[in-house]
This record gives C-alpha cells, sequence and structure tokens, in this order.
C-alpha cells in the first residue's frame, strides 16, 4: 500500500469516527450501518445525511433530523455498484424500474459495448433525459455501429481513406454528446474486417476529449495475444487508457496462463499504458454461434472439429436463441446432434447454415445466440484479483445469461464471502470506487460529501446470486435497499416507481 492511500484511509477513518452533527435537518437519513467508502478501505460505524441528490454528511448522526430515516441495523452500506460493462438498456423506456439492475445493487450502467451504441447518441441522450429511468446511464459510441453507418453491406474489407474519415465525422458527434469514449467488438460483423489502422484512427480522435477505449478485443481464445498487443498497442500510440471488456482466457491451451496475461498488462502500465480491465465471475459466455469461426469459415468441418476439441466441448454449448427452431432452445449441441443423428462438428455447420439460408430468406437477422464454457475457474479468480480489474456483468435483462441478474451478487456470495478471493471491502471497491476510476466517472463510485447520493444497503452474510441457466431471471437475495440520487428505488425485491435516474457523461 503507498503512502498516499495510506494517507487518505487514515483520514477517511478520522471523518467517520470524529465528525458529529448536531441539530441539523437532512432530507434522508441511513443510520447505524457499517460503512464501505468505496476506496477499499475496512467499514466503518457511520451514519449518512443526504440533501436532494448528494451525500452531505458522513459520521455521526444521532443529534441531527430527517424527513426520512433508514436504521441500517449494522448492515453494509457501500457505494451504488457501477456495471462497467452492460447490456441491460435495450429499449430503456419499456422497463423503467431495471429490476434486473438494481436487484444486484447495481445503479449505473454503461452501455453501447462491443462496438454497438445508439447513434446518434445526442438522440438517444434526450430521451433519456425527457423520460428517465430509475438507474444512471453513460454510454461509449460504437464502432461497428459507425463502420455499418458508412459501408453498409459491404463490410468484408479495408476501409478507405475517405470512408475512414467519414467515421471520424460521425465518432466526433457522439464526443460533442458527451460520450465516454470509443468502444469496439472486434470478433464481430463488421468491425472483425476493420484493419488496425482504421481502430487507431479513430482512437485518436477522442484524444483531445480525454476519451477512453474499451475493446470487446480480436480473439479471446486461438488469436488471444495478438488482440493482447493490439489494444496495449493502441493505448501507447494514442495515449488514451484503455480497458479489456470482460478479460478471459477462452480456450483450453490458455488455460493457466493468468499470471502470463497479468505480466504483460503489468509491464504495459510500466511503460505508460493505462490498461485496465472488466471481468464477469461465469466460467461461460453468451455470444453469437459465430464468433467461433473467426475466419468466417463456416463450412469448414475441420474448423469446426477443433472448436469443440480445444475451446469449448459439444456438451458445453448451450443455444441460448434459436429463432428457426425455438425447441432446440436451452438444448446443449451435444443433445441436437444426437436428436439429427449427426457429429456435432456437422451439427455446428449446419445449424449456422440454416441461420444464413434463413437470413436470406427474410432478408433480416435471424435471433440466435449461444453459451459455451470456455474458461477456467482458477483463471477468473486470479484474473478478477489483479489491482486494475472491476466488475461487470456484460448482462441483458431478457438474456438468458444468469449474468444479467446475477453477477454483482455472485461475487459478494462465491467469490468473497465462500471462496474468500477478495475481501469484503476489496470486492466493493472493485464495484464501485475502481470502476468508477477506471472509466473516469466522476462523483459516483465512492461515499463522499459532495457525491452523489447512489447507496446500497445489503447483508454480507446472506447476498447472494440466485440466477442460473434454467432461471436466467431470478431475483438475487440480501440486496436490502438501494438509492439512487438520493431517492429510494429497490426494497424487498420491489422497485418503488421512483425514476432519478441521470446521465454520466465524459468529464
Amino acid at each position: 500500500m503507498n503512502q498516499y492511500l495510506k494517507l487518505f484511509l487514515i483520514s477517511s477513518l478520522l471523518v467517520f469516527t470524529s465528525c458529529k452533527s448536531k441539530g441539523d435537518h437532512y432530507d434522508r437519513i441511513i443510520r447505524n450501518g457499517m460503512v464501505y467508502d468505496g476506496s477499499g478501505a475496512p467499514g466503518i460505524k457511520a451514519d449518512i445525511g443526504i440533501r436532494n441528490d448528494t451525500i452531505a454528511f458522513i459520521g455521526d448522526l444521532s443529534g441531527a433530523s430527517a424527513t426520512e430515516e433508514t436504521d441500517a441495523a449494522g448492515q453494509a452500506v457501500a457505494p451504488g455498484f457501477i456495471d462497467t460493462h452492460s447490456h441491460h438498456a435495450g429499449n430503456p423506456f419499456t422497463h423503467r424500474d431495471f429490476m434486473a439492475v438494481l436487484s444486484q445493487g447495481i445503479t449505473s450502467i454503461i452501455i453501447g459495448q462491443d462496438g454497438g451504441s445508439n447513434f446518434p447518441l445526442a438522440s438517444f441522450y434526450q430521451k433519456l433525459t425527457d423520460t428517465p429511468v430509475a438507474i444512471n446511464i453513460g454510454s461509449y459510441s460504437g464502432h461497428n455501429t459507425i463502420r455499418d453507418s458508412i459501408l453498409g453491406k459491404d463490410f468484408k474489407r479495408a476501409a478507405s481513406i475517405d470512408e475512414t474519415e467519414r467515421m471520424k465525422a460521425l465518432l466526433l458527434q457522439d464526443m460533442e454528446a458527451g460520450a465516454l469514449g470509443l468502444s469496439t467488438g472486434l470478433e464481430y460483423d463488421p468491425g472483425i474486417y476493420s484493419a488496425r489502422e482504421e481502430v487507431l484512427a479513430l482512437t485518436r480522435i477522442i484524444a483531445p476529449y480525454k476519451g477512453r477505449y474499451i475493446s470487446h478485443i480480436r480473439s479471446e481464445d486461438r488469436y488471444f495475444w495478438n488482440a493482447m498487443d493490439e489494444i496495449i498497442r493502441i493505448g501507447k500510440t494514442t495515449g488514451v487508457p484503455v480497458q479489456v471488456s470482460h478479460i478471459k482466457l477462452a480456450m483450453h491451451n490458455l488455460w493457466g496462463k493468468a499470471d502470463s496475461l497479468l505480466s504483460i498488462m503489468d509491464q504495459a502500465r510500466k511503460e505508460g499504458v493505462n490498461i485496465t480491465s472488466d471481468i464477469y465471475p461465469y466460467a461461460f459466455w453468451h455470444s453469437t454461434i459465430r464468433v467461433l469461426f473467426p475466419d468466417r469459415n463456416f463450412t469448414d468441418e475441420k474448423e469446426a472439429e477443433m472448436i469443440l476439441r480445444d475451446i469449448t466441448l459439444p456438451g458445453d454449448i448451450i443455444l441460448a436463441a434459436y429463432e428457426i427452431d425455438p425447441a432446440y432452445e436451452g438444448k446443449t449441441l451435444a443433445a441436437i446432434a444426437a436428436l439429427e443423428n449427426k457429429t456435432p462438428a456437422r451439427m455446428l455447420i449446419e445449424l449456422i447454415a440454416r441461420i444464413e439460408a434463413w437470413e436470406k430468406t427474410h432478408n433480416d437477422e435471424c435471433r440466435e445466440s449461444i453459451m459455451a464454457t470456455s474458461m477456467a475457474e482458477q483463471d477468473i479468480t486470479r484474473l478478477m484479483q489483479w489491482p486494475y480489474a472491476n466488475i461487470c456483468s456484460d448482462g441483458s435483462s431478457s438474456g438468458r445469461h444468469p449474468r444479467g441478474y446475477g453477477a454483482f451478487t455472485r461475487v459478494l456470495s462465491k467469490y468473497t464471502r465462500e471462496e474468500k478471493a477478495l475481501t469484503l471491502a476489496g470486492a466493493i471497491y472493485k464495484m464501485t470506487g475502481l470502476a468508477a476510476t477506471n472509466l473516469s466517472i466522476e462523483k459516483r463510485g465512492f461515499l463522499r460529501p459532495g457525491y452523489y447520493a447512489d447507496i446500497v444497503l445489503f447483508n454480507p452474510e446472506t447476498v447472494k446470486d440466485l440466477a442460473s441457466v434454467e432461471q436466467p431471471h431470478a431475483l438475487s437475495e440480501g440486496i436490502l435497499q438501494v438509492w439512487v440520487n438520493g431517492q429510494p428505488v429497490y426494497q424487498d425485491k420491489k422497485g418503488s416507481g421512483l425514476f432519478p435516474g441521470q446521465l454520466i457523461k465524459r468529464k
């Protein structure tokens, strides 16, 4: 621990233990909580006074009064959790209460991930201003969205200089609107066809805005090390902070190499690259089935055999969505292959062939996705412990992956209380203060006077994720109450009907 952090922790202790407010009146007081301020410091018994949307006082409020009071009864009081990689928004105006989010203690989400975003962002932000929701929302500008608007269906190639210039202009629009930076999804169409120079040119555009670059890197399996080299070079060349989305070692021969990966990132940081990551607490992912074929050689049966041997197994792939035949949803590839009396490799190829045929007939995208186990638990734990890795969900409110409803509470139960891979204060830090720091979010992520009153009250002994593959939308246990910008939004597994969420824009 460096001396500056020590001084901060000491000052925090002094503030919490020596300050006393006498005779003051607040809109709300949360009394008798074990307050974790989001810095990684141990919890301190204290009260929190709130005025309007802001924390006004932390300390002894025994002599103060409030319009509304909550007795925390010694339970944990923490900053509202920040999901730095979220797909929960979808159409936010159809589920303004955001129960999937609040039930995990999340008060802020960052969308526009994996290269996909609302465009123009200014219009989306205006809609959120006109019709606010229960949580705070910020967004990146998505490379795939911008690329698609310029190249259209002719995307399976490098962009020309003129096309790159036009993409820059669209990115500038979003940056002016308050985008946090640029996101890429380089395993997905159309971004997978972009040259490194294109991505680098766009990242240079966000540097004067102090924007950030976040990436679902070009490969999380067979070309992983080259993909890591690309994101580090982007950070080194542009000076822009870079974040690896949902960091993972998603191939069997990568398992056990977490320390090698961390060594590379630590060395990059020593060389001046501000590289960080986020991570979710599951060994299986959720994506399009076609992401398994980075060379888009969907008819290559030998490639399919390699995928089902080295990346994931037939019994470890579950069809989450398959519009062509919904009866296959929830079944493993192994089970489907047995039903059709085919080898798993042949079945994988045919499932994709049917998707492509459907799309040609309907002139539309087919609703399809898989969940596949490709990661090892020991690597997840090791990567989660990296000092610059914050927690994310990568989840949605409607998806079949349980991360949409259980990622944050799973960290607090499995990795903190049960396995003790993280301390409680450390886990909270990775969900709050570190998340805010990694994304340069102002006045959130910490419990401090003058900061927004995004607060979660939970029971550290009972908090637990209940979402599973079979019941992906089950609400978590142990999240007792949540406030967003000083307003109560969640209690006893119910929303309050209030919508105090604000926009999170680049500072």
